[in-house]
C-alpha cells in the first residue's frame, strides 16, 4: 500500500482551498487509484482551534 496526505494548508491549492476544489482534487484521486481513508481535524495547542484538516488516501502500490 502506499499513502498520501492531503491538508487545506498543502501548496497545491494556491490559498484557493474550498470544498470545490477538494472535490475536484479527490476525484482526481480516485481515478488514479486512490481512496479516503479517514479523515480528522488537527488542532492547535496554543488555541484549542482546528486549525487544518488531514485527509488521508491510501491506493495500491504499483509495484505490489
Amino acid at each position: 500500500m502506499e499513502y498520501k496526505v492531503l491538508s487545506q494548508q498543502d501548496p497545491r491549492w494556491n490559498g484557493k482551498f474550498s470544498p470545490e476544489n477538494l472535490e475536484h482534487a479527490l476525484n482526481d484521486y480516485a481515478a488514479d487509484g486512490w481512496r479516503v481513508v479517514t479523515s480528522f481535524p488537527v488542532t492547535s495547542w496554543w488555541t484549542l482551534s482546528t486549525s487544518q484538516v488531514m485527509i488521508v488516501l491510501e491506493r495500491q502500490s504499483p509495484t505490489g
